[in-house]
């Protein structure tokens, strides 16, 4: 019996240990830096589309007024759902002060985007999206909750350690520091927690799909390609290879469902994410969908390695450096 309770100690033990490996293990920032930048453009480009027509969207008389849009939360409220709304925007009744604060908030994106003030930035974001949200709910759609998924994961860790202007002032500030940026437990717990979400994503998209009996019997991929409502690219081909259709129905629900374990193991990870740029390109260039398939591809680069990032983006600046020394050599 001592024995045995030793062994369940022992285990015990080691779980906790990966447990606490798992999440704070101190991680160079340099791909939460990189999202930063590819989410930050995603941001300022889906909230400056609303200037198209910004009272229409946002206004208090708009197409969905403040008073409708209430009126919705609160049946949602008294049907039982525990709903929970705000917004800035609420308030404002201006046509004037209306532009003023969105054009405010598009330039809080742009700072946040290039990391000036990148602490204060990211959380005035993720506050600026969530605000946006409920006030345009009636245009929600899947890329405003990964914008906003991404902005708040973005706020936890050191998104503006690497390749922003806050990097730059702090060296110029602090003469002959050094370049390497120190690696932070909160940097490792924004990945890991975008990398959890993005497994919840695909896990819940796959399953909900079995609810439906054209993923059974393999004609949804065929469906989506006849609706030209969505139709970006002629895809009515897919008629004449019906087994094609098929085979690549079958292949979302199969990628989607086991995204969760495959991505985790480092054999397939690289499988796994070829499949994930493949498919969501194929929806962004086949169905229109590009901003969506570009935020999902955004998400999924947390599972890439920072050294990876830094070589890439990091050795063509040194390249640069070197070249410049040696032109000065030769000068």
């Amino acid at each position: 019996m001592r024995m045995l309770w030793q062994a369940v100690r022992n285990w015990c033990h080691e779980i906790l240990d990966i447990w606490n490996q798992f999440w704070f293990t101190p991680t160079d920032p340099a791909m939460l830096s990189l999202i930063r930048i590819l989410a930050g453009l995603m941001l300022f480009y889906t909230h400056l589309v609303w200037s198209f027509d910004l009272e229409a969207f946002m206004g208090q008389g708009g197409w969905i007024s403040t008073d409708l849009l209430g009126q919705m939360w609160n049946e949602q409220q008294l049907a039982g759902e525990r709903v929970y709304f705000w917004s800035h925007l609420f308030w404002i009744q201006s046509p004037v002060l209306l532009w003023i604060v969105h054009i405010v908030s598009l330039i809080i994106f742009a700072m946040f985007t290039v990391g000036l003030f990148s602490r204060v930035t990211a959380v005035l974001t993720f506050l600026l999206t969530v605000s946006y949200i409920h006030r345009a709910s009636g245009a929600l759609f899947g890329l405003d909750q990964i914008n906003a998924m991404l902005a708040l994961y973005l706020m936890i860790g050191p998104c503006g350690a690497r390749y922003s202007i806050d990097r730059w002032r702090k060296r110029r500030k602090e003469a002959g520091a050094s370049k390497e940026v120190g690696l932070t437990i909160s940097g490792n717990v924004a990945i890991r927690l975008i990398q959890i979400h993005m497994c919840v994503i695909y896990f819940y998209a796959g399953t909900r799909k079995l609810l439906g009996a054209s993923w059974w019997d393999g004609s949804a991929m065929w469906l989506s390609a006849a609706n030209y409502e969505y139709q970006s690219i002629d895809l009515t081909w897919l008629a004449n290879w019906p087994l094609l259709g098929i085979a690549l129905t079958h292949l979302v629900i199969l990628f989607e469902v086991f995204y969760c374990v495959l991505i985790w193991n480092r054999l397939t990870r690289p499988v796994i994410l070829f499949l994930v740029i493949v498919m969501h390109l194929g929806i962004a260039s086949c169905m229109g969908m590009i901003t969506f398939g570009l935020a999902m591809i955004v998400g999924n680069l947390a599972f890439i390695s920072p050294a990876i990032v830094r070589g890439i983006l990091e050795r063509r600046g040194s390249s640069k450096q070197a070249a410049a020394l040696a032109t000065e050599g030769r000068g």
